[in-house]
Formats: structure tokens, C-alpha cells, sequence
């Protein structure tokens, strides 16, 4: 089952160095092509001088021009002259994406039953898990349930092998999978691993973030939602939340209520991010949500 979406809508993102006349342009080349804009939002990083990010919604079906000739026209006519970044989708190219998880259900199970009520734009693949704990629970939702164990003497292979399960997806999911990825894995996958990280970063990097949040003493906890990088927990950041906690909550507390937190802070972070709402700069996001 796939999210209910609109199919004539098209979505423009762009990056580059802010100047008059951006917004002019762009809205004159899709008007002058039959495209109507439904929704615009933009930021700069300074008054002037700064960087400019764009994400535009526009609606097709009166274009004059096919996907591709249009794609190559925005090229030469607008991109160059502005010295763009940018990325032009459909959002009747419904992405793929793929799940990676270990024993924890509670991140995927949120993401499997949004996307069963068409809360997530996307055809979810597979789960791919290193234990066969949650098969059954995966199963229920009519989604292929794959093991691979991981070894420290297997490694490689294990990930060779995912790669294969992954392949033409285009989003993969790290919903509480505790193993670490190699950087070569990593690499095939830029900007197109999006991990729920237990702790509110740059805080508690690592294993076992509640034992080292009640040990600290903190008042608030939180999870992060976080494209990976070769980097542990060091990527650029989607999203995050925190919930407040007392001295009178132990671990096990801690751990339910930051587990409410993730849920639905991976879920945002998904949908963002298949909505074609977040810009990478460096190692930040700009998020249009």
C-alpha cells in the first residue's frame, strides 16, 4: 500500500549563492510553461551575500513540456545563469525505501503502521534485520521480512549481501539497527540513510545513551533523527524532540519515554524527507516543513 498523494505535483529544490531576481526567474520560466505554483519557501543565511534555498510545489498538468526537455530547459535557462544546485522530482515517482532493524520494534512498527494508513509516500520494499524477532510482526503488513546475520567475522559478506537486498531503493531506513555501517556502505548511500539516534546529539554518542543520560542526571532526554555519514552519529541532523524527566525516573522509564520520542521524531524525519522538504548544506539541513 502506498501514501495517498497528489500526481500532478512536481517539487523544486534549489541551492545557491542569494541574489536579485531568483524567484522572479523561477516563477516566470514555469508559468511561461504552463506550470501553476501551489506552494513556495525559502530562506537565506544572511541579508545579503548569503546562500539561497528554494523548495516550490507546482502543478503539471498543463505543462507544455515533457519531464525531461523541461528538466534540461530549467538547465540552461535559469539553473546556469544562478549557478544552481538543484533537484526536480515528482511526486508521482513514489520512492522506495527499505528498513534496517534489529530486535527494538517500536521505530518500525510506527513507520510500517503510518505507512499502512498512507501516512508515508513511499512503497516500503523489505525489512532487513539481523535477528529473526520481528518477522512475524513485519509479515502482518504484507512486507518481505529478510534475515542477515552479522558477525565480527562475516561483516563484509553480511553487508554485501544487504546491499543486494537494497538495491533500486532509494531511501533506507536505520529504525533502531545496531550495527554500525561500514564506510564503504555509507558511501554508496549519500544523503539516503536517514538513523533514529536514542539520544538528543550531540549528547550521549554512542551505546546506551539512557544509562549515560541517568547517570548524568540530565532533565531532559530526546532522540535524533539524522542522515548517516562514514562518521558515527556525527550527521547532518533532520530532526529532533526531548522530553522532560525528574530524578525520580529510572532507566527503564527513561528508556520508555524516549522511545515514545523516537517514534515519532524517525517518522517525521521520513516523511520530510520523501516529501522532498530537506536541503543538505555542509553538515546542516534546511528543512521546509
Amino acid at each position: 500500500m502506498k501514501a495517498s498523494i497528489n500526481a500532478s505535483t512536481a517539487r523544486l529544490l534549489i541551492t545557491c549563492p542569494d541574489k536579485a531576481g531568483i524567484v522572479s526567474a523561477v516563477s516566470n520560466f514555469l508559468y511561461n510553461h504552463g506550470a501553476n505554483i501551489t506552494a513556495l519557501d525559502q530562506y537565506s543565511t544572511a541579508p545579503e551575500g548569503g546562500t539561497y534555498f528554494m523548495r516550490l510545489e507546482f502543478q503539471t498538468p498543463h505543462l507544455d513540456l515533457s519531464k525531461q526537455v523541461l528538466a534540461q530547459t530549467f538547465e540552461e535557462a535559469v539553473a546556469k545563469r544562478y549557478n544552481m544546485t538543484w533537484q526536480l522530482s515528482y511526486a508521482d515517482d513514489v520512492k522506495k525505501m527499505a528498513v534496517l532493524v534489529s530486535k527494538y520494534d517500536h521505530a518500525l512498527l510506527e513507520l510500517l503502521w503510518r505507512w499502512s494508513r498512507g501516512g508515508l509516500p513511499c512503497q516500503i520494499t523489505a525489512v532487513i534485520s539481523n535477528h529473526a524477532d520481528l518477522q512475524e510482526s513485519v509479515e502482518r503488513f504484507n512486507v518481505p521480512f529478510h534475515v542477515v546475520q552479522v558477525t565480527k567475522d562475516n561483516k563484509q559478506e553480511a553487508e554485501a549481501q544487504i546491499q543486494a537486498l537494497l538495491k533500486d531503493n532509494d531511501l533506507v531506513v536505520l529504525a533502531r539497527y545496531m550495527q554500525i555501517l561500514s564506510a564503504e556502505f555509507v558511501s554508496q548511500w549519500p544523503h539516503k540513510i536517514i538513523n533514529i539516534h536514542h539520544s538528543f546529539l550531540p549528547a550521549f554518542v554512542g551505546a546506551n545513551p539512557y544509562q549515560q543520560a541517568y547517570d548524568k542526571g540530565v532533565k531532559l532526554i530526546g532522540a535524533t533523527a539524522h542522515y548517516v555519514t562514514a562518521d558515527l552519529d556525527q550527521g547532518p541532523i533532520i530532526e529532533q524532540a526531548v522530553e522532560r524527566v525528574s530524578h525520580g525516573d529510572n532507566v527503564e522509564t527513561l528508556r520508555e519515554l524516549g522511545e515514545d520520542v523516537e517514534r515519532n521524531v524517525l517518522a517525521r524525519a521520513v516523511r520530510w524527507h520523501l516529501e522532498d522538504r530537506v536541503i543538505v548544506h555542509g553538515n546542516k539541513t534546511i528543512v521546509f516543513a
